[in-house]
This record gives C-alpha cells, structure tokens and sequence, in this order.
C-alpha cells in the first residue's frame, strides 16, 4: 500500500529537518573516504562514521546506518552520497535514505511504521514529529 504523496511529503520534511545538524557533520568527511568504504563493502567502518555522527544528536541507538549505501560521481558535477538509515524511537520506526551533496542533503522516505493501528495522517504527523524531538540529545 502506498503513501499517499502528501503524507510522504510531511514525512520526508520532518525527517529531513530533524537530520540537518547529521548531514552536517558527515558533510566534514571527506566525500573520497566516504565512496572508499562503500565501494570496498567496509559496512562496519561506514557504521561506526554514521554513528558517531549521530551520537552527537540523538539518544545512542535511535539513529542507524542500515547497512546500504552507494554514490554517484559524474565526471561533471560534484558527487554524491546515498546512505539508507534506521530511526527507531518511542513506537515509531522509520526506513529513509539520506543523500548528502556538496551544498545539500535530502531525505527519501522509505518506509515508517507506527506501533498502533488506527491513526490518521495527522496523528501519524504528530508522533513522529514528537519521536524525533524526544530522541535528540539535550545539551
């Protein structure tokens, strides 16, 4: 059953929003070592880069690397990285991809999952909304 393209929109700008201060620090890697370890399959080394920069913002766990990722890098215009992450935190679980650019990163919503049935759109909104402020780290 598909999203409708509104929910996934809401759902894409929520993640995408909560992920600006991740794609961030990851955009401090350099994009070679980035395509190194995804190119020689070093899932674990990829994990351990993707948690640590996460772990700067969120409750250790609730963010992941979900063991995919792959890059683009055209000849004529700046690469990018393609990272499928895991969010699991306060009955929802959300699958997305995170593209990281030069300039820009965006989030592709995969697929997110709510521990109960019955909610609307809006609630669905809500409660992931609420995760993914509940999940960040207090400073």
């Amino acid at each position: 059953m598909s999203i409708p393209s509104r929910a996934r929109l809401d759902q894409e700008r929520i993640i995408g929003d909560a992920l600006v201060d991740v794609a961030r620090e990851l955009r401090l890697t350099d994009v070679a070592e980035l395509i190194a370890l995804i190119r020689n399959d070093q899932a674990a080394n990829l994990a351990d880069l993707v948690n640590s920069s996460t772990e700067l913002f969120f409750e250790s766990g609730t963010l992941r690397y979900a063991l995919s990722a792959s890059f683009e890098a055209p000849w004529d215009a700046t690469p990018e990285v393609a990272l499928d992450m895991e969010f699991r935190h306060a009955k929802v679980s959300a699958f997305f991809r995170l593209t990281i650019g030069r300039r820009r990163a965006g989030v592709e919503v995969l697929d997110v999952l709510f521990d109960e049935d019955g909610l609307d759109e809006r609630a669905k909104v809500e409660r992931l909304t609420a995760a993914f402020a509940s999940a960040r780290v207090r400073p």
